[in-house]
C-alpha cells in the first residue's frame, strides 16, 4: 500500500505542476487583458465612439522578457526626430539585452531632458522601436514602451511587449511623435502588444 501511494504521489505531481502554470499563465492573461482595456478607456485621444478600432496582438507570456540592463553614462545626450520634423533632446540611459524567439536583441533606454524637469517624470524612461511587423502589422512609425527607474532591480529589469503602444500619430495629425532611432530596430517579428490602429486619419 505504501509503494501505491508513492507511486500515486508521483504520478500526480506532473499534473499538479501543470495546474499551477495553468494558473500562474491565466493570472497573466487577465492582467494584459486589464491592462489593454484601460489603455482603451482612458486613450487622451482616441475618442469613444473610435475605440472598436483599437487592435492588439494575442497575448503572448513568451513576450515579457528577462533583460539585462547596462547604464549609460551619457552626460551630453542627443536629438532625436519627430514626425513634425521637429527635434527633442534625450539622454541614453541605458542598454537592455534579452532574447525573442531565441535571437539575442538589445534596445536602449532614453530619457526625456524636458521630462526630467518634471517631478512627475523624473524617473520616467522611454523605449521606442521598431520590428519586423512595423509598416504591415503594426504602425508605420514604431511603437513605444515605458517603465519607471525603480523597476530595474540588480541591472535586471522585466520588460513585457504586451504592454506595447502606438504613439499618438497612429490615430491623428498635429503630434510632434517621436521616431525611434535606427539602433532601436528589432530583427524579429514582435507579435505583441497593439497592432496598427483600424481606422485612417486625415
Amino acid at each position: 500500500m505504501k509503494v501505491n501511494r508513492i507511486l500515486l504521489f508521483i504520478f500526480l505531481i506532473p499534473g499538479f505542476q501543470a495546474s499551477i502554470a495553468q494558473h500562474k499563465n491565466s493570472g497573466y492573461l487577465t492582467s494584459i487583458k486589464a491592462y489593454q482595456q484601460n489603455y482603451m478607456v482612458t486613450h487622451e485621444v482616441v475618442k469613444r465612439i473610435d475605440r472598436k478600432y483599437f487592435r492588439f496582438f494575442p497575448i503572448e507570456k513568451s513576450y515579457q522578457v528577462r533583460c539585462q540592463f547596462e547604464k549609460e553614462m551619457d552626460t551630453i545626450g542627443f536629438t532625436m526626430k519627430t514626425s513634425a520634423n521637429t527635434l527633442q533632446h534625450y539622454f541614453k540611459y541605458g542598454r537592455l539585452d534579452f532574447y525573442l524567439s531565441g535571437i539575442a536583441c538589445h534596445l536602449y533606454v532614453y530619457q526625456s531632458q524636458d521630462l526630467m524637469k518634471q517631478s512627475k517624470y523624473k524617473e520616467y524612461l522611454f523605449v521606442p522601436f521598431t520590428d519586423s511587423t512595423t509598416g504591415n502589422e503594426s504602425y508605420g512609425s514604431g511603437r513605444y514602451l515605458e517603465f519607471n527607474i525603480p523597476e530595474i532591480k540588480n541591472n535586471l529589469l522585466l520588460l513585457d511587449f504586451n504592454k506595447a503602444y502606438n504613439p499618438y500619430c497612429a490615430y491623428a495629425n498635429g503630434f510632434h511623435c517621436p521616431l525611434p532611432p535606427r539602433e532601436n530596430h528589432l530583427p524579429v517579428y514582435v507579435r505583441a502588444g497593439e497592432k496598427s490602429f483600424g481606422k485612417e486619419h486625415h
